[in-house]
């Protein structure tokens, strides 16, 4: 019988005028909580090129000035999954927010972070717990 292992989850929080990328998640992973854009970081992949790819699949918009955060260990008991999800920053760079998967995602919005909505997809829970800021040096 093959180990179940922890899956590598990449969050990405896009800043734009005082404001992050949010979206409601449709799946039964995080049903109904808000995320930032993000997924599987995939075999051989750079996590930067899995942030552009992410970024563009699920939003259609470009980022620049891509940056390492932090990394949550994440345990979700009702589906039995576990991940370790590196969270990157990084700033829009252009194009129009486009909802490219809406069997995914139900809506994309821009939140102040002393605003955030509720309830949060549990990789941003946890990265809440280590008081980090995306707008503090």
């Amino acid at each position: 019988m093959e180990k179940k292992r922890p899956k590598v989850g990449v969050g990405v929080i896009i800043r734009k005028n005082n404001k992050v990328l949010l979206g409601r998640r449709n799946g039964k992973h995080g049903k109904e909580t808000w995320g930032f854009v993000g997924g599987h970081l995939e075999f051989m992949e750079s996590i930067e090129d899995c942030v552009i790819r992410e970024v563009l699949e699920e939003t259609s918009i470009s980022v620049k000035d891509i940056k390492y955060v932090s990394i949550t260990n994440d345990l979700f008991k009702d589906t039995n999954d576990h991940y370790l999800t590196i969270f990157i920053v990084c700033d829009y760079s252009k194009g129009k927010v486009t909802n490219m998967e809406p069997d995914k995602t139900s809506e994309w919005k821009w939140f102040k972070w002393n605003k955030l909505p509720k309830p949060l997809f549990l990789p941003i829970t946890n990265l809440l717990s280590q008081d980090y800021d995306p707008f503090k040096k």
